[in-house]
C-alpha cells in the first residue's frame, strides 16, 4: 500500500478545492499547490493529519491564494440602494417578487428582518 492510498482520505478532501498535486517521492507524498482560502486549507490540513504518522511521511506546501481584488465572487451580488426592497430586488433578479426569501436566507449572517435592508449592505443574491 502506497502512501496515495494511505492519504486516499486527504487527496479526496483535496478534490475541488485545491490546484495542484499530491506525488509520491522518495518516500514521501509532497503536496504542493494552492487553495483559495484559509478554510480549504486548514480542511486539507486536518484531513492529512488524521494519519498518525503524516509528520514523517508528508510534505506540504499548500499555499493560500485568495481570487484578485475586483473578480467578481462567486455567485451574484446586489449593493442596496435608496427605497429597495427584498422583493423589487428579487423581481429583478430572481424574476418572481415571492422569491425575496431566498434573498433573505442568503444573507440572514447580516439580515436579521426581510423588511430590514439598508443601502449600501451588499446582499449575496441564490
Amino acid at each position: 500500500m502506497g502512501l496515495r492510498d494511505t492519504y486516499a482520505y486527504a487527496i479526496q478532501t483535496a478534490k475541488g478545492k485545491f490546484d495542484g498535486s499530491a506525488q509520491e517521492q522518495d518516500g514521501k507524498l509532497h503536496f504542493v499547490g494552492s487553495v483559495k482560502s484559509e478554510g480549504e486549507a486548514n480542511e486539507i490540513w486536518n484531513a492529512i493529519k488524521t494519519i498518525p504518522t503524516w509528520k514523517n511521511d508528508v510534505i506540504a506546501d499548500i499555499k493560500v491564494v485568495p481570487p484578485p481584488a475586483g473578480a467578481a465572487p462567486a455567485g451574484k451580488t446586489y449593493t442596496v440602494k435608496s427605497g429597495d426592497t427584498l422583493s423589487a430586488i428579487a423581481k429583478a433578479h430572481l424574476g418572481d417578487a415571492n422569491a425575496y426569501m431566498k434573498i433573505f436566507e442568503a444573507n440572514k449572517d447580516q439580515l436579521t428582518d426581510p423588511n430590514k435592508i439598508q443601502p449600501g449592505q451588499v446582499l449575496r443574491i441564490p
